[in-house]
């Protein structure tokens, strides 16, 4: 019951993470929004670390770090963010969920592997949601929607990258490799600032978003997410991702007034079930029902 408990309040977060940087991406632009999200998470994590006394030994294993931060945090955060100046919260957060789906695909490429029919039926699934998102936002918000959709297909993308190197990447323990990657991401974002100012007067509404985003929806989310996996395994610690869209399409109504359009509830049930295939989660879910 607590884990169960537990995943909500991750998906809660990571889905109200698109609610914050929806609220903050055109005011800040998307490389100082992201350098704030990023320090403010390394920031809590850092001081995390003195309570639990672990030593990060940051250089030691910088290379991995800069290239976990980058695929993990740095690009597909900035992706994002650049997205939503446009998309809406339910938009970027369906779209987020084809991680696991890239995530897939990726790693059939990477080890060479033939596709599942599962997996073939799953992907399948989860274009046609993905196109029913893309069809309806170009009509409803016209031309410019495109290129955000692109955007945040690449960052989810990004995500799938991450998670097949880090099944290759040297052994660090799960603490440390989000502690590090926040870190490694702070470097590398923070050449892009000068060349995306703030662009508003930023109030405390903004402050206060970026605050939940960066130690809230990015810090502390990672402590609780890498305590399931510890709890619960990888592989269902992921199931997360198929409550986040329900979050994403929740906060965004609640705070936002944003529309929730049939257009993006059969987007969401068709990419969540498209993911639960990729993923192997409906022929478990199945396997359980027949005995």
């Amino acid at each position: 019951m607590v884990n169960i408990l537990s995943l909500f309040t991750l998906a809660a977060l990571w889905g109200g993470s698109f609610l914050f940087v929806r609220i903050a991406a055109n005011p800040l632009g998307p490389a100082v929004l992201i350098e704030v999200r990023v320090a403010f998470a390394a920031l809590t994590l850092l001081v995390v670390s003195f309570f639990l006394k672990k030593s990060l030994r940051f250089m030691s294993n910088i290379k991995h770090f800069l290239i976990l931060g980058l695929f993990n945090s740095a690009l597909p955060f900035l992706l994002f963010a650049y997205s939503a100046q446009v998309l809406n919260v339910s938009t970027l957060a369906v779209l987020n969920s084809t991680a696991p789906i890239w995530g897939a695909v990726i790693g059939a490429i990477w080890t060479r592997t033939r596709l599942s029919k599962d997996v073939i039926f799953g992907l399948i699934l989860g274009m046609i949601g993905v196109s029913v998102l893309v069809g309806w936002e170009a009509i409803n918000i016209g031309d410019e929607a495109i290129i955000p959709i692109i955007t945040a297909l690449i960052g989810a993308f990004s995500y799938g990258v991450a998670t097949n190197y880090a099944k290759n990447a040297p052994s660090v323990e799960p603490f440390n490799n989000a502690h590090g990657s926040m870190w490694a991401s702070v470097l590398l974002v923070l050449p892009l600032v000068p060349f995306m100012p703030v662009r508003e007067e930023v109030t405390s509404d903004i402050i206060a978003a970026v605050f939940a985003l960066g130690a809230v929806c990015t810090g502390l989310a990672y402590l609780l997410y890498f305590r399931l996996i510890k709890e619960l395994g990888a592989s269902s610690a992921l199931t997360v991702t198929f409550i986040i869209p329900v979050f994403g399409i929740l906060w965004g109504y609640l705070f936002l007034g944003e529309t929730v359009g049939v257009n993006a509830i059969i987007g969401t049930i068709l990419v969540v079930i498209g993911t639960m295939f990729v993923t192997g989660f409906a022929s478990k879910f199945m396997s359980k029902k027949c005995v």
